[in-house]
Formats: structure tokens, C-alpha cells, sequence
């Protein structure tokens, strides 16, 4: 494993059964990096986590974690990683307290720094003044920075968020990736898997998963270079009504609700510009700005997996 991985895989596959929830995955990360596994629910980004945390055995390939087998020393893995689930693995009828208490004791913190590290994860946590209440009295954001804490309070090379933000509000969400942020820049490793499209401007590197398979990987603004096409932009009043019409009218290869907004791909959008306007203004719908914008990731992702699934249909798969 070269020195500067902490995570290698190649070939990665898991089935259950007939299924093949992945499909022979190969990627390497960086040492510090937040590297991102951005994907749709049901894509397979749970279950190669679940593999490179040592709790789920792959079905074939190889891979090792912090310079372990994936294979062969799953429990040593275990104990070099940190690991968080959406669910957050807390009890809820302990304080905020104790949950660090227990978790010092399964990670096997050395007692003389037991003190120092329930200090700074209540520090890190924003939680030193509540550190009394039941967490199932904290909210969704403050059980989130709890979980993350007692995820590291060993102080792994490698911490490992499976959907870790999902469900709690935008603002705690934002304020989480402050946190991880500031865990990459002390050194260490967070691999994280989500299907939120902002949340992977703020990773290093990305991999994009669909059905089981890494359809491309790179750092967000070369994936951005993928999409051969323009994007306009459109600000149109009654905007669904001008989806719809869009969708029928020849002038666009694809569009899309974008906030408020609509987003079409088109070949050219110099000469797309004045022809959608006029299309749209010929049907009453006021175009109130119109034009070219780079590719967000959304539109990166939607792209790609469309070209996915046209390249399965003409090779006969479902």
C-alpha cells in the first residue's frame, strides 16, 4: 500500500444473493482528504462503507484501510477508524455525559486522557453547557456533532460518515462540514458518503455511484469539465408551465427544475439564448433573465447517469 493511501481497493464487489449491490470498485484516498461518495439511496455507497469499516466481508476483490487487510484484519481495522451512521449510534437515555464516557471505554482511551478528550469533544461539539441533559432531549444537530465526537474520541487516522447529515436542517448540515473541515486540516482522513448535491463542493474528491458502480471519480471542478454541453439558465415566471414546454420544443436536449429556476442543456448556448427566449415569450411565459452558467454538480451528476443508462439500454441491461 503506498504510504500516502489510507484507503486502496480494487475490484471491490459484494452480492447478496443475485444482486450485485457493488460492482467492482477500484479508487484509492489520499491521506487528509475528505474524499466523497455522492449517490443516489440504494447505489451502494452503505455497503462498501460497511466493507471498509471490517463490518461486512466482500464478496470478492481486495482493499486495504489504514495499511490493513480488508479481508483478513477487520477487527484491527475497526480499531483504527472511526465510524458513523445516519442513525448516529447513541443512547438516548444516557446524558450527553455519559455517551462519552461509554464510548472512551469502547475505543479503549487510555484513562489518563479520558478527561482530556471528553473536554474536547464537548468543546468541539458546542454542548460543554449540556453536557447534563439526555441526548434524546438534544436536537438533531446537536446529537450529530455529539456522534461525530464519540466517533474520534480515539483519535483515528481515518473517520468514516455514512449519510451523516441526513436529516437534520441546512444549517446544522453546514456547520457539520465546518467540522470536517477543521478534522482534514489537523490530518485526518474522512471518507463520506451522501446523495446531497452541495455537500460534495466541499469534498476534495468525489466518486459518483449508481447502481453498485463508480461511474467516474475526480475533484469536483474536473468533473464539471465532463458535460460537453451548456447550461442555460432561465429566471421564467410560472416555471413548471415552462418546463413543460421546453420538454416538447426541440430547442433543448434536457431540462430541469433548478430551485427556482430551470436549468437546459443545450448544444450551443449562444445561438439556444435568443430561440428559447423567443420560444417561451411566443407562449406567454416572461422570461426575466436567461443565460449560460457554469455546470453545478447536480447538473454533472443528472448528466452522467443519464449517459449510464443509455449505455445499459443499448447493451440489453435492465
Amino acid at each position: 500500500m503506498n504510504e500516502d493511501h489510507a484507503v486502496t481497493v480494487h475490484e471491490l464487489t459484494r452480492r447478496f444473493g443475485d444482486f450485485v449491490a457493488v460492482d467492482r470498485i477500484s479508487l484509492t484516498v489520499d491521506k487528509g482528504e475528505v474524499f466523497g461518495f455522492l449517490g443516489p439511496n440504494g447505489a451502494g455507497k452503505s455497503t462498501t462503507i460497511r466493507m471498509l469499516c471490517g463490518l461486512l466481508l466482500p464478496s470478492s476483490g481486495e482493499g486495504r484501510v489504514a495499511g490493513f487487510d480488508i479481508m483478513t484484519e477487520s477487527e484491527i481495522i475497526k480499531r483504527h477508524i472511526g465510524y458513523m451512521s445516519q442513525k448516529f449510534s447513541l443512547y438516548d437515555d444516557l446524558s450527553v455525559e455519559e455517551n462519552i464516557d461509554f464510548y472512551t471505554g469502547i475505543y479503549n482511551v487510555p484513562r489518563a486522557k479520558r478527561r482530556e478528550r471528553k473536554e474536547w469533544v464537548l468543546e468541539m461539539a458546542g454542548l460543554a453547557d449540556k453536557r447534563s441533559l439526555l441526548t434524546r432531549s438534544l436536537a438533531g444537530g446537536w446529537k450529530q456533532r455529539l456522534a461525530l465526537g464519540c466517533a474520534v474520541l480515539h483519535e483515528p487516522p481515518i473517520v468514516f460518515l455514512d449519510e451523516p447529515t441526513s436529516g437534520v436542517d441546512p444549517l446544522s448540515r453546514r456547520q457539520f462540514w465546518d467540522l470536517i473541515a477543521q478534522m482534514s486540516h489537523r490530518g485526518t482522513t474522512v471518507f463520506v458518503t451522501t446523495h446531497y448535491m452541495e455537500e460534495a463542493e466541499y469534498c476534495d474528491e468525489l466518486a459518483l455511484i449508481y447502481r453498485g458502480r463508480m461511474i467516474t471519480k475526480g475533484r469536483p471542478a474536473e468533473l464539471k469539465t465532463l458535460i460537453p454541453e451548456d447550461i442555460l439558465e432561465l429566471r421564467v415566471e410560472r416555471p413548471f408551465e415552462a418546463l413543460e414546454q421546453l420538454e416538447t420544443s426541440g430547442l433543448v436536449k434536457d431540462v430541469a427544475l433548478f430551485g427556482d429556476n430551470l436549468h437546459a442543456v443545450v448544444d450551443d448556448a449562444a445561438a439556444a439564448t435568443d430561440a428559447v427566449g423567443a420560444f417561451l415569450a411566443e407562449r406567454g411565459l416572461r422570461v426575466h433573465g436567461i443565460g449560460a452558467v457554469p455546470p453545478s454538480m447536480e447538473d454533472v451528476f443528472v448528466s452522467l447517469i443519464e449517459l449510464e443508462d443509455r449505455r445499459d439500454e443499448q447493451a440489453g441491461q435492465p
